[in-house]
């Protein structure tokens, strides 16, 4: 159980955002906190504390108006950290080399490989070929309905077809080195994580997994160690210090290295 820090970028500054909020039209969302320091101030201070494999996320769509801003950011941060965090947001098969080039140790990927709402195998097989199975790490993160997690695409506004439990976990796990997966109804909320979710990823058994959503009191990080074994590594965003929340940083990082 280790924590994985994050550097997420949204109209070209770091930002924590409510997860459901987000909205490409307007480049909409609601924030709780927006930060003056640049994404390779928060690289260095995790290169420093010696934190490994936290992502940094580029929320804006390729079309935005605040896309190039939002890329640079991270591009900044990737220079910083070279070889310490992971990338995604607009990955594709033609620009992951690229991104692992300029420093990523991995590209995030979602969308890309879910269209039409379903598992597209031949663009999966594409983004192994061109990045290798050893640099991917799939986006798994997923919303409730109808009692069960579905996968959600588009920066978490579009449902898939596709649901999260242990039969999709094992097939995919074939294309990747890591899961990613938020719980988007409760990402940015600190109001609790999905406890039925990280519960069922921490009876899983197969590649590493970084759960995040809902992370918000220090009291709930013995909870989600219960829930989850210790098998799964966490991610807090908007409940840090660092980003205008209550839990300390300099406590989580010790906690998260345990």
């Amino acid at each position: 159980m280790r924590f994985r820090p994050c550097i997420d970028i949204h109209n070209g500054k770091v930002k924590q955002i409510v997860g459901g909020s987000l909205r490409d039209e307007g480049d909409s969302a609601s924030t709780n906190f927006s930060s003056e320091l640049g994404a390779d101030h928060y690289a260095r201070m995790y290169r420093k504390d010696g934190l490994k494999g936290g992502h940094i996320i580029m929320l804006n769509h390729a079309g935005s108006g605040y896309y190039e801003a939002t890329r640079q950011q991270a591009l900044s941060a990737l220079a910083a950290y070279p070889g310490g965090m992971q990338i995604g947001g607009g990955i594709t098969a033609e620009n992951a080399a690229g991104y692992l080039e300029s420093g990523a140790s991995h590209v995030i990927v979602t969308s890309y490989v879910f269209r039409d709402g379903s598992f597209c195998r031949e663009n999966m097989e594409k983004l192994v070929s061109e990045a290798g199975r050893e640099h991917i790490v799939l986006d798994l993160s997923c919303r409730k309905r109808d009692g069960a997690y579905y996968i959600v695409t588009d920066r978490w506004q579009k449902f898939t077809e596709e649901c999260l439990d242990f039969q999709t976990l094992t097939e995919l796990s074939g294309y990747c080195d890591e899961f990613l997966i938020h719980g988007v109804d409760v990402e940015g909320r600190r109001a609790g994580m999905e406890e039925e979710l990280v519960h069922m990823l921490g009876e899983w058994d197969g590649v590493p997994v970084t759960y995040a959503g809902g992370i918000g009191r220090t009291e709930d990080l013995e909870r989600f160690r219960e829930l989850s074994g210790g098998r799964l590594d966490f991610t807090i965003g908007s409940a840090l210090d660092l980003f205008g929340g209550d839990i300390p940083y300099d406590m989580v990082r010790r906690y998260g290295s345990c």
